[in-house]
Parts: structure tokens; C-alpha cells; sequence
């Protein structure tokens, strides 16, 4: 079983999770399915990922009682009017074939358009609701989280963000973590960069006994995150969970945080400015 971190409303969060972007269709369900099958309970989707259907599928097909996962979902940019917030949420849960979902969160802030407390208020009917049972965020700044909690007194249970050994996020995990939110980590294995093959984690590896991977995500579990990696393999799925064994000292976890770089975002999507839709 894999061990869990509690959010400040109550939520127990697995420390590591399964991500499902470009898992779509009959095969991304089986992919999903196989996931459960092997332990996996946190099982992160969104709207614009256009496979909760799949996911839904998957958590059916996996035979895992469903008051064991947790089933997540994400609200696109272009539904933070409040009015269509609460028909996207509704949809997500339809699309899933599910009778509600365990988390659903904001994907980005657009701060430009400036909705996303109207977005925010939505999330917190939805959850009055019983649509959905703990409520979050992904990309926001503190200063984002320090508006949700001055307009709405809410604060969100989860903030879902970039962060990988180029990016590793300190502040915003500082800032999460004294606020009782749980960080977890976007592309926590640096989606298609050199992070896999850089010499310090390939030495670390060599060290514990353990592939580049697995290090990389001990390094996110070391310093408080949950990783969601993306694993269609049954190899990759199995390795990726190999990473609750691993222990890092803590001058390996310093020496690969130490591989943070000031352009290390992987596409450049800064939250202060980025708007998606």
C-alpha cells in the first residue's frame, strides 16, 4: 500500500500518484486499469485531457473498491465564468461514470482574464454539493492562494505545479506546506529534457541501487511532493512505484536540487502570466 500525506481538510493524498495525459481511449483505459491493478490509488485526469472517460472506465474495470482511490479532475481556463464551471464540473463527473469525484482543481490561474476566484467560489458549491469531496488548485502562486483566502476563506487542499530537479520549487513548496496544501509534481521526471541522463542523477542512482527514475522520484517524495508520473508500460509502472524504496541521504537530495536552473520551467508556462483555455 502506498503510503499517504493529509491536505488541511482531511484529505489523505497517496505520496505518489498516476498521471493519465495522453492515456485516451480503449488503450489508455487498460493502461489506467493495469495502473490500479498494480496499487496505484491516486489517479489524476482533467476536462481538457479528454479521457475522463477512460479513467472512469479504468477505476470500473480495475476491480479496486472505489472508496480506496482517488480520482482527479481539472476545470480548463475557458469555463471559470461560474455559471459554466458548474456545468464542466457536473460533465466531468458524468464523463467518469462515477457518482462523484475525489478532487477537482483549478488547471491554471489565468490571471490575465482574472476569473479564477469566481472559478474558485464554483468549486466550493461543487463541493457543498457532494460533486466533489476535496477541492484544489494546479499552477498558483502564493500570491494567487493569498487572494482565495482573503475573497473566499478557503484555502485549497492541493496545488498541483511544475516541479522537477530543474525546477525545483522551493519557495512554493515552502509556502504550500506552511499552509497546510499538499504540493504535487507536474512532469516530475522532466518530460522529454536530459534530466534522466544528467551525471549527478545517474551517480545517485548508482549509489542506492536504483534507476535514474526512481531516484528522481524518491527526490520528490524526500522533500514533501507527490510526483504524478504518466506510465502506459507495465515496466515503467512497476519501476516508478520501485521508488518508495529508495532512501536518499541528504546531500543526494541537495545535490539534485542543486540542479535547479533559472529558465529550468520546461515550456516556459509561467503562472504569473500564462492564460490556458
Amino acid at each position: 500500500m502506498i503510503p499517504t500525506r493529509t491536505a488541511r481538510d482531511g484529505l489523505r493524498l497517496p505520496v505518489l500518484g498516476f498521471g493519465t495525459y495522453q492515456l485516451n481511449g480503449a488503450e489508455g483505459a487498460d493502461a489506467i486499469a493495469r495502473a490500479i491493478e498494480k496499487g496505484y490509488t491516486l489517479i489524476d485526469s482533467a476536462f481538457n485531457y479528454e479521457n475522463e472517460g477512460a479513467v472512469g472506465k479504468a477505476v470500473r474495470a480495475s476491480g479496486r473498491d472505489r472508496s480506496e482511490l482517488i480520482v482527479t479532475s481539472k476545470l480548463p481556463g475557458r469555463h471559470h465564468d461560474p455559471a459554466e464551471a458548474r456545468v464542466t464540473i457536473e460533465e466531468s463527473v458524468y464523463r467518469t461514470g462515477l457518482d462523484y469525484l475525489d478532487l477537482y482543481l483549478i488547471h491554471w490561474p489565468n490571471p490575465i482574464t482574472d476569473r479564477y476566484v469566481e472559478a474558485w467560489t464554483a468549486l466550493i458549491e461543487a463541493q457543498q454539493r457532494g460533486l466533489v469531496r476535496s477541492i484544489g488548485v494546479c499552477n498558483f502562486l502564493p500570491e494567487h492562494l493569498d487572494r482565495l483566502q482573503r475573497e473566499t476563506g478557503v484555502l485549497p487542499a492541493v496545488n498541483q505545479v511544475e516541479l522537477h530537479p530543474y525546477f525545483p520549487q522551493a519557495e512554493q513548496l515552502a509556502y504550500d506546506a506552511g499552509h497546510g496544501i499538499l504540493t504535487e509534481s507536474w512532469s516530475p521526471l522532466g518530460r522529454g529534457n536530459d534530466l534522466l541522463n544528467n551525471p549527478t542523477v545517474v551517480r545517485v542512482a548508482e549509489t542506492v541501487g536504483a534507476t535514474p527514475g526512481q531516484v528522481v522520484l524518491a527526490w520528490h517524495l524526500a522533500r514533501g511532493a507527490v510526483p504524478v508520473p504518466k506510465a502506459a508500460s507495465d515496466a515503467r509502472q512497476i519501476e516508478n512505484l520501485g521508488a518508495l524504496d529508495v532512501t536518499l541521504t541528504p546531500g543526494d537530495v541537495e545535490a539534485i536540487t542543486a540542479l535547479g536552473r533559472p529558465d529550468g520551467r520546461l515550456h516556459g508556462l509561467d503562472p504569473a502570466t500564462y492564460e490556458e483555455f
